[in-house]
């Protein structure tokens, strides 16, 4: 089954094509261009790479959050756009636990606690934490990982605190605080640390077969808190 994947909740951002968990082909979103720039033409050039058209994608996945807004908003109206157009199914993807899963096999041990980070602002971070098992879980092709708590939001100076020895940190939160975290704790590889289209792509096929499906027009964003502009409109009112 051919599963399109895209992540925009951050600066930079990919999309993948899939059959199943089989990689077909990926691509890199610009960096310095607008997320609504870019990811359209990619998806056209990358099905066309792979010899694909867009009727045969029954499948799209996107990061839902937590992370920009704007790249959020432009990442899921895409998917349920693209989905709706062609008929497919649409699941959305923790961004969080796209960025855990990202973690390269050879890093993991088992038992041992993964955590991912995103700079929310103001001295605070979106976390998400997960249990590894080592291996592969050779149906979906991914690392066998498992979710502590839902994704929250920590003060940074909290978390640091917080961090055990022999820790696993990853996530693009991590580029501020590299020289605070405390001894003993095991970052991965700056090139792992965001949200890769092929994992997000791997994760929602895991969970369609495992019978998850999102309502093409419920899907939104989780943002975990409100913008800048909504919380002063809140004061106002």
């Amino acid at each position: 089954m051919l599963v399109l994947a895209f992540d925009t909740s951050g600066f930079s951002g990919s999309v993948a094509l899939l059959d199943g968990p089989q990689l077909l082909g990926t691509a890199m979103l610009v960096a310095d261009r607008r997320s609504a720039q870019t990811l359209a033409p990619a998806i056209v050039q990358l099905l066309a790479d792979c010899g694909r058209k867009s009727d045969e994608v029954k499948l799209v996945a996107t990061t839902i959050g937590p992370g920009s807004f704007t790249g959020l908003r432009i990442g899921v109206t895409t998917a349920k756009t693209f989905a709706y157009a062609v008929g497919a199914e649409v699941i959305g993807v923790s961004t969080l636990e796209a960025m855990a899963h990202g973690t390269p096999q050879d890093a993991l041990q088992d038992t041992s606690e993964v955590q991912a980070v995103i700079d929310a602002q103001r001295r605070e971070l979106f976390l998400g934490r997960f249990r590894s098992e080592t291996g592969v879980n050779e149906a979906d092709g991914l690392s066998r990982l498992t979710r502590l708590e839902p994704d929250r939001i920590v003060p940074d100076d909290e978390w640091l605190s917080g961090l055990a020895a022999g820790t696993i940190v990853t996530g693009t939160g991590l580029a501020k605080l590299a020289e605070r975290l405390p001894a003993g704790i095991l970052t991965v590889p700056a090139e792992w640390r965001d949200a890769q289209a092929t994992v997000i792509g791997r994760l929602a096929w895991r969970d369609y077969q495992a019978g998850q499906r999102d309502d093409l027009w419920k899907l939104a964003p989780v943002y975990l808190r409100p913008s800048y502009a909504e919380e002063k409109s809140q004061k106002r009112h």
